[in-house]
């Protein structure tokens, strides 16, 4: 499938004229061909009529025809072949391997969704019958039903080109909901976005589905994706990247004179909390396993570990040792983009200059565009009173926090910003002072894991990607898992409807056979 860089507006290709931009092969920063011309506003007025005309028909259409669609989008994914992994691989940066799951992991969040909306339970129908003789005041029926909010813009991740971009995880979940999609491409890897773009495309008119039900623009500036935010027929963004970015859009989406919800994923240092009986008994194997999350991806993924929280003592040194010895020999890995690595080199810099860090150790040298790993340390006191080093360095960089007893560890964090995940290393001899951290941890994290880091994010039912602010913009929510279907939809109650107007889902037959509430009992 030749890479054309145009852009994709309906069933509609074309050429951009606003400004050009190039994907970057990443580990050398050369320019990739061809060039993508940047949308312009008149072409984003029409994704976005085209996606408003789209909205009636595409939400109310079949449960089977929407879930096929899921499947489509999948299939034609897969069939792209190794096109995709190349052109993906060149324009991050990442592994061939790490590519070929994050394409697994993607046409399984299809599925996933393609499964979801075939069971039908997302609509959450519910039914009140009337009670005429109830005394001393007679109940209306009442019957309720969750429907799409309106067409949505999702904004593509830099650093999950295929699970976070064009048909990534808000894309099949506004899609499930029944909402048109206008995907803003990231600049970094605008090739593989074209590709899956156009099986997005195909799977469009293979479904016979309104040519509005998708759209790909690429914005040579910040016009269009500002615009989209702007855009009156836009009723939700879904936004993967930095807090400036995230905040920006946020603002934009609240001056509208309909504010609309921007679902932003932004930023998270996911602390690590070692407890004492674990550091006794394998804190050099921690040590270890946790450079080898730390390095995964360069460091590059939302949910690295960029924080180490403990009580000092001969437990935590033994967890540094481990730590020292596998970043000793930990190689530097190619970042996404030029920009990304001079800004994570600057971060390191930061770090190594300030007063109150002590750096303990860096991993091998790398070549140009490679990000080499670094570990550091300070005390809690000087971590609570220098604000700066609780921001997050995008790349394979951590903190480790020296508390002088449990009381200053409890402080640590307490004062700690909302998280993606918080990850707690302990034995059963440390429950009971685990125990006294849950309520916090609780009201700080969107996922709370044991024995493990949060590097590795499943997509099922029970999986919440998210977490308080700044992790994300709404810390009620998730962008991963089957959950993340709920951004995009509002509930609408109906009141002593006739039966010939209420929808499908809320007839007394339930000709859709999904399950749902009646009376406040489960039924099918």
């Amino acid at each position: 499938m030749p890479i054309k860089g145009e852009l994709l507006i309906g069933r509609s290709a074309r050429r951009g004229t606003n400004g050009e931009i190039f994907g970057l092969d990443a580990a050398t920063g050369e320019k990739l061909q061809p060039g993508f011309g940047g949308a312009t506003l008149d072409d984003l007025e029409q994704a976005a009529a085209l996606a408003s005309a789209a909205f009636r028909p595409y939400r109310e259409t079949s449960l089977e025809v929407r879930a096929k669609f899921l499947e489509t989008i999948a299939q034609r994914i897969l069939d792209i072949g190794d096109e995709l992994i190349e052109r993906c691989v060149l324009e991050s940066g990442l592994p061939r391997g790490r590519i070929e799951g994050e394409r697994g992991g993607t046409v399984g969040q299809l599925r996933l969704f393609a499964s979801v909306v075939r069971d039908g339970g997302f609509i959450g129908a519910r039914i009140d019958p009337a009670m005429p003789d109830r005394a001393p005041l007679p109940r209306p029926d009442l019957r309720l039903r969750h429907v799409a909010v309106g067409p949505v813009a999702v904004f593509g991740a830099s650093n999950f080109p295929l699970a976070f971009s064009v048909a990534g995880g808000d894309t099949a979940s506004a899609l499930a909901a029944g909402c048109p999609v206008i995907v803003k491409a990231h600049s970094a890897h605008p090739g593989t976005a074209e590709l899956v773009g156009r099986a997005v495309q195909r799977a469009v008119t293979e479904c016979d589905l309104p040519e509005g039900v998708f759209s790909l623009l690429f914005d040579s500036g910040r016009s269009i994706g500002q615009g989209l935010v702007a855009d009156h027929r836009i009723k939700a963004a879904g936004f993967t990247g930095s807090r400036t970015g995230g905040t920006a859009l946020m603002k934009i989406a609240a001056s509208r004179p309909e504010p609309i919800p921007v679902y932003a994923e932004m930023s998270s240092i996911n602390p690590v909390l070692l407890f004492p009986g674990a550091m006794a008994a394998r804190g050099e194997a921690i040590g270890k396993a946790f450079v080898g999350a730390l390095t995964l991806g360069a460091g590059q993924f939302c949910t690295n570990p960029g924080l180490v929280l403990a009580v000092d003592g001969d437990g935590l040194d033994r967890f540094i040792d481990g730590a020292k010895a596998a970043l000793k020999a930990a190689p530097a890995a190619t970042m996404l983009t030029p920009g990304i690595h001079k800004a994570y080199c600057q971060g390191v810099s930061r770090m190594k200059e300030h007063a109150r860090v002590q750096i303990l150790g860096e991993g091998v040298v790398g070549e140009r565009f490679q990000g080499q790993a670094a570990l550091f340390s300070t005390t809690a006191e000087d971590f609570l009173t220098h604000t700066e080093l609780q921001e997050e360095i995008f790349g394979s960089s951590s903190l480790i926090v020296r508390c002088k007893d449990e009381d200053a560890l409890v402080r640590v964090v307490e004062a700690l910003e909302g998280q993606l995940t918080i990850a707690l290393h302990l034995e059963r001899s440390d429950h009971a002072m685990a125990r006294r951290f849950m309520p916090t941890l609780e009201e700080k994290a969107g996922r709370i894991l044991v024995n493990g880091f949060g590097t590795g994010v499943e997509v099922g039912h029970a999986m919440v990607h998210g977490g308080p602010y700044p992790a994300t913009s709404d810390g009620r929510t998730t962008s991963v898992g089957s959950l993340a279907i709920n951004r995009f939809l509002r509930p609408v109650s109906y009141q002593d409807l006739p039966g010939d107007l209420l929808p499908p889902a809320l007839s007394d037959e339930n000709p859709l056979g999904i399950p749902r509430q009646v009376d406040g009992k489960p039924s099918r």
